[in-house]
């Protein structure tokens, strides 16, 4: 049964003193007070939470400046996972823009028939999600007017098809989201050759693709990375590689790198940043990682992660 919410604005001062009565140790007060300004304490509180042993009383020891370090921890592995994003996205689609106008030209991406629904669904094969094709088609609309690229305003004022583009126009300013329902409602001929691409088996693909669009989406919100338990987890490969002892889980952090790894991987023209990007993470997770009890198994990570196959 709900209740109405009944907690009351607390000051810096209170707010830390409710960290003392948790068992939290802070040794520069002022250092504490400034940092708390800056910084929610309701964001800081849930980077404590690696630190608890019970719900709000922390483990012996803890400190204030191991969580303010865990959440500087946080926000440099956020950038990393979306420096590692941008270029996959970038990746992505330009393989979806390639492949769907090669086969289906320009405007493709505009008929139907073009799209999978369940009329096209083979006997005895793995059911596909449902496509609203009209919605999708509908929502590129807005996102077409909304962007003030000058490429866009070139093709309004010269080509009569506006404010259809061509794919290789649309899958420039489409949401990420968007993209991904696209793929998600492709063929089966069509999806298998971008999954390929990656890899990775078609259902396999779309639903790490959910999964990296939510990863980052909680990149662009700040939202904290190192411990969390994805709510919307990647269905992983089939095989050794991806399954316990080398991977304990797909719950967890080091399932969402390693796909990153393998994604970066099927770039050829970013090796170079590919090997850095890892060489860079996996530096951090060495010489940062938080100070708490488990830290590699909040990451989902077993001790010799650094020796699995595809990371290296």
């Amino acid at each position: 049964m709900k209740v109405p919410y009944g907690k009351k604005w607390q000051s810096i001062s209170k707010q830390l003193q409710k960290l003392e009565d948790a068992g939290l140790f802070i040794e520069d007060t002022a250092a504490a007070e400034s940092f708390l300004r800056h910084l929610n304490y309701y964001r800081f509180s849930g980077y404590g939470l690696a630190f608890e042993r019970t719900r709000h009383q922390f483990v012996s020891g803890a400190t204030f400046e191991q969580i303010r370090h865990a959440y500087e921890f946080d926000r440099a592995l956020r950038d990393l996972v979306y420096e590692s994003m941008e270029v996959i996205e970038l990746d992505i689609r330009t393989t979806v823009a390639y492949t769907f106008g090669e086969t289906y030209q320009a405007f493709g991406h505009s008929d139907a028939n073009n799209f999978y629904n369940v009329t096209k669904q083979a006997a005895g094969a793995k059911a596909q999600a449902a496509f609203n094709h009209k919605q999708w088609h509908s929502s590129l609309k807005p996102e077409t007017k909304r962007s003030s690229e000058r490429f866009i305003q070139h093709f309004k004022t010269k080509y009569s098809e506006h404010p259809d583009l061509p794919i290789w126009v649309a899958t420039e300013i489409m949401s990420f989201g968007t993209l991904s329902r696209m793929i998600e409602g492709m063929l089966k001929p069509d999806l298998k050759r971008i999954a390929s691409h990656y890899k990775l088996q078609p259902l396999t693909f779309i639903s790490c693709l959910h999964h990296l669009v939510y990863v980052r989406n909680l990149c662009a919100h700040h939202a904290r990375l190192w411990d969390r338990e994805w709510a919307i987890k990647p269905d992983l490969p089939l095989g050794k590689l991806w399954s316990p002892p080398l991977l304990p889980g797909n719950e967890r952090l080091f399932a969402s790198l390693l796909l990153q790894r393998s994604m970066l991987k099927a770039c050829p023209a970013e090796q170079t940043f590919a090997d850095d990007w890892r060489n860079r993470v996996q530096q951090l997770i060495e010489t940062r990682l938080p100070q708490c009890p488990a830290s590699l198994a909040h990451m989902g990570m077993p001790q010799d992660w650094q020796q699995h196959p595809i990371w290296t």
